[in-house]
Parts: structure tokens; sequence; C-alpha cells
């Protein structure tokens, strides 16, 4: 079919694409059917492969490129030892870090535990909510590698009027969200030209409302305003359990970790609501326990069976192999084996949703938001 010609004296989309590009002085209006702007060309990936897998519909991610995510959690849920893990894998991938610390708490042994190189991290402190948005606004485009910005956190963060004012929080509020509302307004959109990434890190902080339905339904919010809610392209809400069996200890029974409950309260990569969990280490080695958290991943497949103390994996070939979860750590050396764990959670995890097979039920924890966490 011949293309249709445009009449005379009017322009067609390619020449109305050319003249709004050259308006603006750089590429803002585009053909979708050659490239999309807002797609997310690179992730960097948490730790957890389990929460890698639920972030993004159909593939494997982490946190995206280009946009804006939150990392929040109750105390000592691990936060800052995720972003940690998180700036180590961005540092693999040729991205420079800046860490703006509002809570004077970054201790560089364990960024360097956490497989960061400190050269390559630009630690800031964070004086203020209108210093740490002029910096970004600053440093976009005019460094020489991609950069990542690590926000720790937002809700201790002060606004100038709150440092120069008094300790009545009537004399300053809504200061900070109106600033965050007109800051991001202005950096979204150079942060994704740019191809940085702005990773902030948040407090849960318990809803207190005479609403009991309300209270039921949101039992948590995060400081810093509506508008950060719909600025964040991906909200990764960490929670912990108190028992005792979730904590990892020792061998003379000291606590060196805990276990972390992770929702995707918002994504815009259609898996908002998918849940997972894992364990994260803050003693003398940091980060996230991976390869622990794959069993409970995979634990529903047809091609894992269990019977008593007794797991039983098959292979494609029909041959199956026999373990227990005291050896699990120890059978992922094998390569045959750590293949097809890894098949199985692609499987389980990212292509049964994609497809949507099976129930709901077997990707959301629906029932119990407060509860354990079922198999995303």
């Amino acid at each position: 079919m011949a293309a249709k010609k445009t009449k005379p004296g009017k322009l067609s989309i390619a020449d109305m694409r050319k003249m709004i590009n050259k308006r603006a002085g750089q590429d803002v209006a585009y053909n979708l059917t050659e490239d999309n702007p807002t797609e997310v060309k690179q992730w960097i990936p948490t730790g957890a492969r389990w929460l890698d897998s639920i972030i993004c519909r159909g593939r494997l991610a982490g946190i995206p490129v280009g946009k804006v995510t939150e990392i929040a959690g109750l105390e000592a849920t691990g936060k800052s030892y995720m972003a940690a893990q998180v700036a180590a894998n961005a540092q693999k991938q040729g991205i420079d870090v800046v860490y703006f610390d509002a809570e004077s708490a970054i201790d560089p042994g364990f960024l360097e535990k956490a497989g960061c190189d400190l050269e390559k991290i630009l630690y800031v402190q964070a004086e203020s909510v209108e210093f740490v948005l002029e910096t970004i606004e600053d440093l976009l485009g005019s460094a020489e590698n991609k950069l990542l910005f690590i926000w720790d956190s937002l809700a201790l963060t002060p606004s100038v009027t709150d440092i120069n004012g008094d300790f009545n929080p009537l004399s300053s509020m809504a200061v900070k969200p109106r600033i965050l509302s007109k800051g991001m307004a202005k950096l979204v959109q150079p942060i994704a030209n740019a191809e940085a990434t702005l990773l902030v890190l948040n407090q849960l902080k318990t809803n207190i409302t005479s609403n009991v339905a309300e209270a039921m339904t949101t039992p948590y919010f995060t400081p810093g305003g509506k508008a950060m809610h719909y600025t964040y392209s991906l909200r990764i809400w960490l929670t912990g359990r108190k028992a005792k069996a979730s904590f990892i200890m020792d061998d003379h029974g000291f606590r060196i970790g805990s276990e972390v409950k992770v929702k995707l309260e918002k994504s815009r990569f259609g898996t908002q609501g998918r849940q997972c969990a894992f364990k994260i280490l803050w003693g003398d080695d940091v980060g996230v326990q991976d390869r622990e958290s794959w069993l409970e991943a995979v634990k529903g497949s047809k091609h894992l069976t269990s019977g008593g103390a007794w797991y039983t994996l098959t292979y494609k070939d029909g041959t199956t192999e026999k373990f227990q979860s005291a050896t699990w750590l120890q059978k992922l050396e094998n390569k045959k084996f750590y293949d097809r764990i890894l098949e199985l959670m692609d499987e389980e995890i990212i292509l049964r949703f994609d497809s949507r097979e099976g129930n709901a039920s077997d990707f959301y924890d629906i029932a119990d938001e407060g509860g354990d966490v079922s198999k995303s």
C-alpha cells in the first residue's frame, strides 16, 4: 500500500518530530516503532535473585536504570545493607555511586564487605533536602560515567526551614513534601535522559488512624508526601519478623542477620503486590543470603517434590536426584543441579506469572498482608 501523501503546506508526523526536536534542542519526540525512550534498557541486580525475578513481568530485572526507586522498611530490616549490595552491583556495570547520607551511619568497612570499591563511591553528607536535589541536578549530565544516587534516608533529611526553625513540628508542616514535589518534577526527566538512577531509602511508619478499615488495609506509610508516590517507578517495602527463628545465628548463638519479607508496594512493570523473602547478613559478612532463598522460591514446582526430610529434583531428561535441605548449598556447587534450579526459578516465578498459569494465590500473599510470605 502506497504511503499517504502529505498535502502541500502540511507537516507529516516525521516533519513534526523534527520541528519539535529542533525547538527543544534535543531529542524529545520519538517514533515509537524505532525507539522507546521510556523502556528500561539496563537493570542493576539487587543481590537477591528471587527479588529480581518478581520486579518486572516476563524477565529477570533489578533496580531500573533511568528511574526513581524507593526501598522502604521497618527498623533494622536491612535497607542500607541492601543499598550497599546494589551499589556494589552497579559498580560492576561501570556505574559510579553517589551516596547521600543523612543518618551519619555509613561505615566504609561495611561497604567494602558488601563488595563496593570505595574509590568509586562519592560520599556526601545530606545537609538538607534542597541540597540533595540541587546536587543531583548539578551532577546529572556532567559525570563521565552513569551515576547511581543513593539517598539514605529521605525520612531523616531535613529541609532548610527545619534546620533554621525551632523544634515545633507545626512550624514547618508540609514544607518538605512541597519541596520534594517541585524538585522531583524537575529531576525525573533529566534522570531518565542521563541514564542515571535514584535509589531513595525511606522508613516505614505505622499509620496511626481512628479508621479501623484504613489501619488494616494501609498499616504503614512513608514520609515525603504523595508526590513521591507518583515519582517512584518501583517501591520495595521490607518488613521483618520478631520471632527468634527469623534470625541468623553464628556458632555461638550471636545474631548476625535476619529474615526479611519483601513486597512490591508499587511497580510500573506489571508486578505490583508480588512478594518474596530472604535473609540479610549484617555481621562479619554483609549482604543478601541469595542462594539460601532459592529452595523456598521453587518449592511449588512440579519438578521438585518432597517427602519427609527429602526433596526429589527431576531433570529435563527424566533423571532424578534426592537431597535434604541441610545439603542445599552444597548441591548448588554442582553445575547441573545449579542450572536446573535456575531453570525452575525462571519457570515458576517469571514465566508462569507472565502467562498467568495457575491461581493468583500462587503469586500473591493475598490472605495475610502481615504474615509469612508465600511463594511469589
